[in-house]
């Protein structure tokens, strides 16, 4: 009800429809709402970002974390000389075994064991009255034949003058053709009876010759200067002409005035070992004396049952000291290689697919292939698969493999483990 301020009553009035428009206000209420959306929005992306990237960090710590120390080296180039040590035994530069060349018995011996000779000295003298006998037997032939010789010669000569008489008669008419040529054919069978008997007499005095050639072994001599090693033989031995059996030596000789010296060299070494290289010797029962030998020759060929090359080292032993038969050490001084490298041998893998050592490369392992050389006890020598800028890992571990991650300790030059 409204009062009317006239009639001072109140009179009901009808109600009037208003319609209102939107304010600013509640345009800013829209805009804060947007506001606020577009914070929450930015601060929930913010916060998964940086939650991610606290993973991925947290991920990259954890892996590095579990990522192994590892120490490593690097190789050293031009590998060091070295000396190659081998065992060889002492042998005389010759060794002889006198065998007799004519039957007989012995008569004297002259030389025993360790007896130093001259070549041409007198050992031994053999009896030989068989020897002796047949000697004398082919010189009384051989007088036979040349007496042979002379008749036959004789008979030629006579058979040549008659010859020439019959052909001057037969010419005159005083004989006939058939003694002629009679004559003439006899002459030239003289001439063929002569031939025959300088024949014979040649073959009686090569026996002549022979015989005489064995009787002068029945003195048995030295071959070269010496020392007598053995003797096999006593005074009234039957003595066997020959080598037949052993029995039949009669003495053995050895030359030691030079020694050889058998050395069998692997063969990754043999092609540093030439003819002409300087060798030294040592043996046990001499410490601390060094003998200088000489490589003289090699067999020129690779044993393929022991891989190895059989070379020889000439020792100088004028004075005497060395004995045959005598182990010893003989050194080589290999030279060192240009092109390869030196690692510690405790950086070595030995797997099935072959040897292989890791390499730090770009954070991570690698596990290389490697041809090994010289081995220098604590330290290799590399020939292929390694350079000096590599860093090689010391101590691998035996479940290292290819791409894993690593994390270095040190560097270290490769000469020291």
């Amino acid at each position: 009800m409204l009062k009317d301020p006239e009639a001072g009553d109140l009179a009901p009035l009808e109600a009037v429809p208003v319609t209102r428009r939107p304010g600013r206000r509640g345009g800013m209420l829209l805009v804060g709402l947007a506001i606020v959306a577009a914070l929450l929005g930015g601060l929930i992306y913010n916060g998964m970002r940086e939650r991610a990237a606290a993973e991925a960090a947290l991920a990259t710590e954890t892996g590095q974390a579990a990522a192994p120390f590892v120490e490593v080296v690097h190789p050293v180039g031009n590998a060091p000389d070295q000396t190659l040590v081998l065992p060889g035994q002492t042998m005389a530069f010759i060794d002889t075994p006198i065998y007799a060349r004519a039957s007989g018995y012995l008569k004297s011996w002259n030389y025993d064991i360790g007896a130093h000779v001259k070549r041409g000295d007198v050992l031994a003298q053999i009896e030989t009255p068989e020897l002796d006998q047949q000697l004398r037997e082919a010189q009384a032939q051989l007088a036979q034949m040349q007496a042979a010789v002379t008749q036959a010669e004789a008979n030629m000569d006579l058979a040549k003058l008659t010859s020439g008489r019959t052909s001057e008669l037969v010419r005159q008419g005083w004989n006939s053709k058939q003694q002629g040529d009679q004559d003439r054919l006899t002459y030239a069978g003289s001439t063929a009876a002569v031939d025959v008997a300088r024949a014979n007499v040649r073959v009686a005095q090569a026996q002549v010759d022979r015989l005489e050639e064995l009787t002068g072994f029945e003195s048995v001599a030295a071959p070269f200067d010496g020392v007598i090693t053995a003797r096999n033989t006593d005074v009234g031995a039957l003595i066997n002409a020959g080598a037949g059996s052993p029995a039949t030596e009669l003495f053995h000789m050895a030359s030691t005035r030079t020694l050889r010296i058998f050395v069998a060299v692997p063969e990754t070494d043999a092609p540093d070992l030439r003819p002409g290289a300087s060798a030294t010797v040592t043996f046990d029962e001499y410490p601390g004396q060094v003998f200088q030998g000489t490589l003289t020759r090699t067999d020129g060929a690779i044993n393929p049952a022991s891989r190895t090359l059989l070379v020889e080292v000439d020792l100088d032993n004028a004075d005497g000291k060395l004995l045959p038969g005598a182990y010893a050490f003989v050194h080589f001084t290999l030279l060192g290689r240009t092109h390869s490298v030196v690692i510690p041998a405790n950086t070595l893998l030995f797997r099935s697919e072959g040897l292989r050592v890791g390499v730090v490369r770009n954070g991570a392992a690698e596990l290389v292939p490697i041809t090994i050389g010289r081995d220098y006890g604590d330290r290799v020598e590399v020939l292929t698969g390694l350079d000096t800028a590599d860093e090689v890992i010391l101590n691998p571990s035996d479940s290292l493999v290819s791409g894993m991650v690593v994390r270095l300790a040190n560097h270290k030059a490769g000469g020291a483990a």
